[in-house]
């Protein structure tokens, strides 16, 4: 069981992006075509945060031509490069799944001052 901590501890990221539920972010991508390598924004909200070390993770949501979209993005993984803040978002919840059934201005919400 050590060496499985050790191993885990060695493949966790020193700097872990500071988010939380409710934040409007950039997720920056690696993408693999073939044998080129690209990278790729995903822009959206933060409506899930799931803990457990090596395999946590975080939901962003966003809402492109009409049609809801959801990913989950490992935040160990080397595959997410930089996760940028764009805002701060209030909230009073920890997991914001009722955003799925808001569309247009019901679905904001207001930014942490």
């Amino acid at each position: 069981m050590d060496a499985l901590k050790l191993i885990s501890q060695s493949s966790m990221k020193a700097d872990k992006p500071e988010i939380q539920v409710g934040d409007y972010v950039k997720v920056s991508v690696k993408i693999r075509e073939g044998d080129k390598e690209r990278i790729q924004m995903f822009e959206g909200t933060v409506i899930a945060m799931k803990h457990g070390g090596i395999s946590e993770t975080f939901t962003v949501r966003r809402v492109a031509y009409g049609c809801g979209v959801e990913r989950v993005f490992p935040i160990h993984s080397p595959n997410v490069v930089a996760v940028d803040v764009v805002r701060h978002g209030k909230v009073r919840r920890a997991k914001l799944y009722y955003l799925r059934d808001r569309v247009g201005k019901a679905a904001r919400i207001r930014e942490k001052i």
